[in-house]
């Protein structure tokens, strides 16, 4: 695709999280079903379309560790240090929850952020300026999708915009690093 095509991509996708609706767009990892991380109707729609229990929670992408700020209370020091030197993804699961839906936190009131550094969906979150879940395009207890190939009709027909970058892109890239932070700097691995 031509830079020209890439933007009216990203365009096209940003005006569909505006308007509520959802996006399959690639990630940083595989491909994701989008959404406004503030639009509980449409995070509902993303656990309606995945057949999966809003209990749980969602990942986040945004575009920069600066913003991570309006959606966590407290950031441990040391999550700077991890999101500076992590040589693949890295989720982090932070303490207190802000500005998101409330169906899109963990019971416990926290909620799973990643600075994505993939060129499309930085954009992504660049233009959107705001955070945009970030979920496996797959059904609940189905295989997630290493590319969009392996996208089921089923996904991509329950969205309302499927974005064109990266279709064609073969490679398989690995799930994230998941480590829970708390608040008090204790550090756990959910997923190395």
């Amino acid at each position: 695709m031509t830079q020209k095509e890439i933007a009216e991509d990203i365009r096209q996708a940003v005006e569909t999280l505006r308007r509520g609706g959802l996006i399959l767009y690639p990630t940083d990892t595989i491909w994701g079903i989008g959404c406004d991380a503030a639009n509980a109707e449409a995070v509902s729609r993303v656990y309606a379309l995945k057949q999966r229990e809003d209990s749980k929670a969602l990942i986040c992408l945004v575009d920069d560790a600066n913003r991570l700020q309006r959606y966590s209370r407290s950031i441990p020091d040391v999550a700077w240090d991890l999101i500076d030197y992590a040589e693949r993804p890295l989720t982090l699961v932070l303490d207190g929850a802000l500005n998101v839906a409330p169906n899109l936190m963990a019971e416990d009131g926290s909620i799973a952020m990643r600075v994505t550094r993939e060129n499309i969906s930085h954009e992504l979150c660049y233009r959107f300026q705001k955070a945009i879940v970030s979920t496996s395009a797959n059904l609940s207890g189905e295989p997630s999708p290493a590319n969009f190939s392996e996208v089921s009709d089923a996904i991509r027909q329950g969205v309302d915009y499927v974005m064109k970058s990266r279709q064609n892109d073969t490679s398989k890239a690995k799930p994230s690093q998941i480590i829970r932070l708390r608040a008090d700097g204790e550090i756990s691995f959910i997923r190395k």
